[in-house]
């Protein structure tokens, strides 16, 4: 997810709008999903956030420039923390 979103910026350029990737660690339909929230919590993330590609998942998000995944703990992190 991280470099798709690298890669929309870079492609793109400058961007007027936020650009809001997500996913489920559990598929929506799935019992326990998080895809609904990680959904509903992108919608709001698209109309506060400012113009750029974000990474919006769990509670949290982060501009991909400043994003890694943590493959051990399932999760992403900011690279400034």
């Amino acid at each position: 997810m991280v470099d798709t979103g690298r890669l929309l910026k870079r492609e793109i350029g400058n961007l007027n709008f936020p650009i809001i990737l997500t996913g489920a660690m559990t598929p929506l339909g799935f019992e326990r999903s998080d895809g609904l929230q990680n959904l509903t919590e992108s919608l709001f993330a698209a109309r506060t956030l400012p113009p750029g590609v974000w990474i919006v998942i769990h509670g949290q998000f982060f501009d991909v420039d400043n994003a890694r995944k943590d493959r051990e703990n399932a999760r992403f992190r900011d690279t400034r923390l």
